[in-house]
C-alpha cells in the first residue's frame, strides 16, 4: 500500500521514511513513531491501518542512527537485539530526525500533523508534543514517559496516553505518578487498560483485542477533532442500506466497505468475513432474499467518531425462508416485528464491519416455533410495540411484580 520517500536530515544525511497514502491522496499528517524494533512489517501495517483512516502516514527510520533499514522480528533473537540497540538510543538524534520529518509532514499538506507512537515510539510521541512541533499527539504504552515529565511544561497541544494495567514497564506507580502531573491539564487524556499488557495493540502474545479497539476510537477521537478529515458517517450508511434494500444491488452495496470487510449477524452468527465471503452472502443470501415487505422503522441514531449505531424495528412476512435471520425455517406467512440494533464500524469513508443485534427468541415466538406460555420469559411482538411506545405494561414476564405492589 506504501512506498519509501528520502528527508533529509539536519546532520546533513537523508534517511528513509515508509509512506502510506490515503485514498484521497492528501489529508493531514500522521508521523508515526517505531517500537524498539524498527520500521517492520507491524509498524507497516499500522501506518496502512490510519492511511485507510484518511490520514498521509510517514514513518521515519528512526534506527537509521545504528543502520539504515533495520528491521527486527518478535522472536528472542529479535527481543535481544532490539534491547540492545535501545540501551544505546540517542533520544536526541531521534527527537532531531522526528522534528524534521515533522517539517516535511507540512510541505506535503496544509493540513495538521500528529505524531503516534508505541512503546519506544510512545515515549518519543510525548517528546515529540513537547519540541517537534506536532499538533496532537498519541502515546501507545510509552516506556520512560515519568523520566520526562519536566517536558510537561513545554507541551501545549492536545495529547492522548494509552497505558496498560499489567505492564511491568509501566507499574501502577508510574501510571498514577503521570496522571497525577497532569491532573489539571484538560488537553491530556490518559486512559488505562486494566486487562492489558505492554504491546496491548500488536499482534502477538499480548494482543488484547478488547483494549486495541478501545484505544482506536480514542485515537480517532483525538485526530478527528484537531486535524480531521470528517466524514457524514450517517449519510454514508444511508447510502449502504440503500443498495442493500431499495435498490438491491450488491457491487454497489460492497463499494460502500473497505477492501476486506466483514458483517456478523449475532444471534445466528450469519454474514461474512473478507471480500470474497461477504459478496457470496450478500448475493446468495441476502440482498435477494429479503421478504419482498421488509421495512425498516428508525427509532434512534447515534453517530460517534468511527461508528454508527441504529436503533430500530425490523419488520417483515416470513414468505421465505431467510438465511440470515431464521436459517433452514420453511416460510410461515407469519408476520413479524422485532426491535433490532445495528453497530456499524467505519474506516474513514468506507463500512469496515457491521455487528447486528435482535432478539431470536421473539422471532421464533411470532413465526410459531416457541409458545410464550410454556417457554420462560419471552415475548412476541410486544416487544416491537413497546419500543414505540414505552407506556405500554411493563413487567408482564415477571412472576412476582405482583407481590411488591404498594
Amino acid at each position: 500500500m506504501g512506498d519509501y520517500i528520502n528527508i533529509e536530515g539536519d546532520d546533513g544525511a537523508a534517511f528513509k521514511a515508509y509512506r502510506a497514502l490515503p485514498r484521497a491522496g492528501s489529508g493531514p499528517v500522521i508521523v508515526l513513531l517505531q517500537e524498539i524494533f524498527g520500521v517492520n512489517a507491524h509498524m507497516r501495517e499500522v501506518a496502512d491501518l490510519y492511511a485507510e483512516e484518511g490520514y498521509i502516514v510517514l514513518v521515519p527510520d528512526l534506527f537509521r542512527q545504528f543502520a539504515p533499514g533495520i528491521e527486527l522480528g518478535y522472536d528472542e533473537a529479535g527481543r535481544q537485539q532490539a534491547m540492545a540497540y535501545y540501551a544505546k538510543f540517542d533520544l536526541a538524534r531521534a527527537v532531531a530526525d522526528i522534528t524534521v520529518t515533522v517539517r516535511h509532514a507540512r510541505t506535503l499538506s496544509h493540513a495538521k500533523v500528529a505524531a503516534l507512537g508505541f512503546c519506544l515510539g510512545g515515549k518519543l510521541a510525548y517528546l515529540a508534543a513537547a519540541s517537534a512541533g506536532v499538533d496532537a499527539a498519541v502515546s501507545y504504552y510509552g516506556v520512560g514517559i515519568e523520566q520526562a515529565l519536566a517536558e510537561a511544561a513545554n507541551i501545549t497541544c492536545p495529547m492522548v496516553l494509552h497505558f496498560a494495567g499489567r505492564d511491568r514497564f509501566t507499574p501502577p506507580a508510574v501510571i498514577a505518578e503521570i496522571e497525577s502531573h497532569f491532573a489539571a491539564r484538560p488537553e491530556v487524556e490518559i486512559f488505562v487498560y486494566p486487562d492489558a499488557d505492554h504491546a496491548f495493540n500488536r499482534p502477538g502474545d499480548h494482543f488484547h483485542k478488547p483494549s486495541a479497539l478501545m484505544a482506536h476510537t480514542r485515537t480517532l477521537a483525538l485526530l478527528r477533532r484537531v486535524m480531521g478529515p470528517r466524514y457524514d458517517l450517517s449519510a454514508l450508511w444511508d447510502k449502504h442500506c440503500e443498495y442493500e434494500f431499495a435498490t438491491r444491488d450488491v457491487d454497489a452495496t460492497m463499494s460502500t466497505m473497505v477492501a476486506e470487510p466483514y458483517v456478523n449477524h449475532i444471534p445466528t452468527m450469519t454474514g461474512g468475513y473478507g471480500f470474497r465471503d461477504l459478496h457470496r452472502f450478500y448475493k446468495n443470501h441476502f440482498v435477494f432474499s429479503n421478504p419482498a415487505d421488509t421495512k425498516l422503522v428508525p427509532i434512534s441514531r447515534t453517530i460517534g467518531v468511527d461508528r454508527v449505531v441504529d436503533e430500530m424495528l425490523f419488520c417483515f412476512t416470513h414468505d421465505r425462508e431467510i438465511d440470515w435471520m431464521l436459517p433452514g425455517i420453511p416460510p410461515t406467512g407469519k408476520y413479524v416485528e422485532i426491535p433490532l440494533i445495528a453497530i456499524v464500524n467505519f474506516r474513514g469513508d468506507r463500512l469496515y464491519n457491521e455487528h447486528i443485534y435482535w432478539d431470536q427468541a421473539s422471532v421464533l415466538v411470532q413465526i410459531g416455533l416457541l409458545d410464550p406460555k410454556t417457554t420462560p420469559a419471552v415475548a412476541g411482538a410486544e416487544t416491537a410495540r413497546k419500543l414505540l411506545d414505552p407506556s405500554l405494561p411493563s413487567n408482564a414476564l415477571m412472576r412476582n411484580w405482583a407481590t411488591s405492589a404498594p
